[in-house]
């Protein structure tokens, strides 16, 4: 899930360079937006999957800990959305 988050990230990017040279004056990005929240799903689910089975992973002891990308993964989720939210209303100007 994960890698599909930056697959879509990297997509996206790609998505608003290319409309920001191709769309018309006032146009909205929603192809973009459409792609950065869509990465941002993924991240959310697959930091959902590893917390649900984290405990199948790893033996559970005192001082297991999820790490700083499980910290990250979920910075990243409300980040990801929230920019594919102002992708969506962001009109093109001149």
């Amino acid at each position: 899930m994960m890698i599909l988050s930056v697959i879509f990230s990297v997509l996206s990017l790609f998505l608003f360079f290319c409309q920001l040279f191709t769309l018309t004056k006032g146009g909205r990005f929603y192809l973009t937006g459409i792609f950065q929240i869509l990465a941002g799903l993924c991240v959310m689910s697959g930091a959902a999957i590893f917390t649900v089975r984290h405990t199948d992973w790893h033996e559970a002891s005192e001082n297991t800990s999820y790490g700083f990308a499980y910290i990250l993964a979920w910075l990243a989720f409300p980040l990801a959305l929230a920019s594919g939210i102002i992708y969506v209303i962001l009109r093109k100007r001149e």
